[in-house]
C-alpha cells in the first residue's frame, strides 16, 4: 500500500516568542520538521505535503531542502486539526494510497512506531498512536472497548469518568486518504473551543461501522514542543538517546555529557570521542578515529585511523582519509586530505587537495579567496610545506616538493623542486644596541617633561 505523510506545522508557535516558525526550530541541528519528515521517511511516502501557516515560505525551503519532492500548502485560517488536515486534500487528489498525519512539532516519533501503525493499518480502518501517561493532564483520551478504539475525547469535553482514562491520544492517525478526507467533511465544531478537531473522527467512522484501534508507543516519542524550556528540554533528551545509542554502537565517549550529536551523525565502532566535541550536521566519522577534545566537525567526513584535534575544526566538505593527522587549531573546509597526511599545528586549509603522506609545516595557510572568487590549492603526494608559508591560490605543489618556511608561493613549483619566497636577511651589525640605547634615552626625556 502506497503512504502519504501529512505533516501539520502551521501554528503560530506564540509561546515560542519568536519570528521563526515553530516547526522551524531546531533539535540536533535540523528543524523539528525534519525530524518528523525523517520519520516519516521510514513508510517511503509516495507524497509528503506540509501544512503551513504562519511563515510558510520558510517552511516550505525547509521541507524542499530535505526532500526536494516535498508539496507546502497554506492553511490561512487556525480553525483546528481537521480544517488543517482538509488543506492537504487538493496536493493529494487522485492519491488512492493511505495517509499518516503527524505534527511538525512532536519530532521523536520512531520509525518503528509509524511502521507499526502501517502493519495495523491493514486490519483496522483507521490506527490512532496512543501513549500510557505518567500525568494524563490535559491531553485527550483514547476511549476504548477491548481492542477497539470507539472515540477520542478532548480534556475540555470530557466528563470525569473519562478524564480518570490513563490512555492519551498522540494526535497521529493513519487511514486510507480518501476515508480520512470523507471523515473530516463530516467533522463539525459544537464543541468547547468552537474547532474542528481531527479526534471526531474515530466516533464519525465508527458510526458508519468502520474499524478503528490504537497502537501505542512509549510517551517520550510524544513530546511536544510549544516553548522555549520545552525545546531545550527535548534538545537534552535528543542527546542524551544519542549518546545512549553510539555507545551501545560500540563507540567510546570519555565525557559523554560533553559531547552533542546532530540528528544524522555517523560514528564507527571503536572510534574514540574525547571531551567537548560539537557534531554539526553531515558528519561521518569511520570505525578507529579518534576525535580529540573541543573539536568541532560540520559536513565532513572522517576516514579510518585518522586523528582530529584538540581544537580542531573541520567544515563542509573536509574529507580525511586513512591514517590522516589533523592537530590542534587546525581549520579544513571543502578539501580532502589523502591517506598519511599531517597538518598537525595553527592552519587553514581551505579549498585544497593535499596529497598523499604530505607534511604541512605549523603557521600554513591556502589563501583561497581573492575577495570575489574561491580558488583551488593542489599539494601533491610527499610534499613538505615549511612553516608559515602562504600558498596563494590557484597554485599547484608537485610530488616531493618543498616550500621554504615563510614563503609566500605564488607560482607552481614542479616535482622534486623547493620554493622559496622571501625576503634576502640581512644583518645590521651593531644597529640592536644602538637603537635601544636611543629609545631608552627618548623614555627618560619624556618622563622628566612629564
Amino acid at each position: 500500500m502506497t503512504t502519504a505523510l501529512i505533516i501539520l506545522g502551521a501554528g503560530m508557535g506564540t509561546r515560542m516568542n519568536s519570528e521563526l516558525p515553530k516547526v522551524l526550530h531546531a533539535i540536533g541541528g535540523a528543524p523539528m520538521l525534519v525530524h518528523a519528515m525523517r520519520a516519516g521517511a521510514a513508510l517511503s511516502p509516495e507524497k509528503t505535503v506540509i501544512v503551513a501557516g504562519h511563515g510558510a515560505e520558510a517552511v516550505s525551503r525547509a521541507a524542499l531542502a530535505y526532500d526536494p519532492s516535498a508539496h507546502t500548502v497554506l492553511q490561512t485560517e487556525q480553525l483546528g486539526t481537521a480544517h488543517a488536515v482538509a488543506q492537504a486534500k487538493p496536493a493529494l487528489d487522485g492519491f488512492t494510497g493511505d495517509a499518516i498525519v503527524l505534527y511538525g512539532d512532536t519530532p521523536f516519533i520512531r520509525p518503528q512506531t509509524l511502521e507499526a501503525m502501517a502493519a495495523a493499518r491493514r486490519e483496522h480502518d483507521i490506527v490512532v498512536l496512543g501513549f500510557e501517561a505518567a500525568d494524563a493532564g490535559r491531553y485527550g483520551r483514547l476511549i476504548t472497548a477491548g481492542d477497539a478504539l470507539d472515540r477520542i475525547v478532548e480534556f475540555k469535553d470530557a466528563n470525569k469518568e473519562e478524564r480518570a482514562v490513563t490512555l492519551c491520544n498522540s494526535g497521529v492517525i493513519a487511514a486510507n486518504s480518501a476515508t480520512l478526507f470523507d471523515l473530516i467533511d463530516a467533522v463539525g465544531n459544537e464543541n468547547a473551543s468552537g474547532e474542528y478537531y481531527l479526534t471526531d473522527i474515530i466516533a464519525i467512522a465508527r458510526s458508519r461501522g468502520l474499524s478503528a484501534t490504537v497502537v501505542r508507543c512509549d510517551e517520550a516519542e510524544t513530546l511536544g514542543v510549544n516553548s522555549r524550556a520545552e525545546l531545550i528540554a527535548a534538545e537534552a533528551d535528543f542527546q542524551a538517546r544519542a549518546r545512549c545509542n553510539a555507545i551501545e554502537d560500540g563507540v567510546t565517549l570519555l565525557a559523554p555529557e560533553t559531547v552533542f550529536f546532530a540528528y544524522d551523525t555517523i560514528l564507527g565502532r571503536d572510534t574514540i570521542i574525547e571531551q567537548n566535541v560539537v557534531f554539526g550536521p553531515d558528519v561521518t566519522v569511520e570505525s578507529g578515529a579518534r576525535i580529540r577534545a573541543f573539536s568541532h566537525l560540520e559536513g565532513c567526513h572522517v576516514s579510518q585511523g585518522a586523528t582530529v584535534g584538540p581544537f580542531a575544526r573541520l567544515r563542509p566538505g573536509a574529507e580525511l582519509q586513512e591514517n590522516v593527522h589533523v592537530g590542534n587549531f587546525v581549520e579544513i573546509k571543502n578539501a580532502v586530505v589523502a591517506e598519511g597526511a599531517k597538518v598537525n599545528h595553527l592552519t587553514y586549509i581551505g579549498d585544497a587537495d593535499i596529497g598523499a603522506r604530505t607534511n604541512i609545516g605549523a603557521g600554513t595557510i591556502t589563501c583561497n579567496y581573492d575577495g570575489v572568487f574561491k580558488h583551488r590549492t593542489t599539494i601533491g603526494a610527499d610534499a613538505f610545506i615549511g612553516s608559515n608559508t602562504m600558498l596563494v591560490a590557484p597554485v599547484t605543489i608537485g610530488n616531493a616538493a618543498m616550500t621554504a618556511s615563510g614563503s609566500v608561493v605564488t607560482r607552481d613549483v614542479p616535482d622534486g623542486d623547493l620554493a622559496v619566497g622571501r625576503a634576502r636577511q640581512e644583518n645590521k651589525s651593531g644597529f640592536a644596541l644602538k637603537m635601544f640605547e636611543k629609545l631608552k634615552k627618548l623614555k627618560e626625556k619624556r618622563a622628566k617633561d612629564a
